[in-house]
């Protein structure tokens, strides 16, 4: 009968010590990070320009992008150029997604795509409207979501 009480005892301590995680993937928790950075990225660009996209740029050697009229992706140090560049060009610049789809793989990563309406002064005081077609992918790192690789491209606006 000994046997028997710790053959039990230790199928229950089995049972109850290999407690199985949980695999369960929340997309809606994915998704509302997401939508959340996405808000705050592009708060972001509007109060201090294209230089605070850097903060929202995954900082490893597997970032990529692909701009508007390059043919090619673009390490980190290539758009982190650009965006300098640029940015002496703008006064102001605003966007907002007129889309977006978001598609969580994991808790800390996910594929998403949309489209960006844009509005941009430069220093001549001209505006532009723009509207971008973009799509890449998310990586959470610890201090949040960032943009690890993707492309996009100008779209025609009525205006054009």
């Amino acid at each position: 009968m000994k046997f028997c009480t710790t053959y039990y005892f230790i199928l229950l301590t089995i049972a109850f010590g290999c407690e199985q995680k949980s695999n369960t993937l929340n997309k809606e928790k994915v998704t509302s990070e997401i939508l959340n950075m996405f808000d705050n990225y592009h708060d972001a660009i509007k109060a201090g320009g294209l230089e605070a996209e850097f903060d929202y740029l995954d900082k490893s050697s597997d970032f990529f992008w692909v701009p508007p009229g390059y043919e090619s992706a673009l390490s980190y140090d290539s758009v982190q150029s650009i965006l300098i560049s640029n940015s002496k060009l703008i006064n102001t610049i605003e966007f907002s997604f007129d889309t977006i789809q978001i598609v969580p793989l994991t808790d800390s990563i996910a594929n998403y795509s949309g489209i960006v309406s844009g509005k941009m002064t430069d220093t001549t005081n001209t505006v532009s409207l723009f509207k971008i077609i973009e799509s890449g992918t998310l990586i959470k790192r610890e201090d949040g979501w960032k943009l690890l690789n993707g492309q996009s491209r100008n779209l025609q606006t009525s205006d054009h």
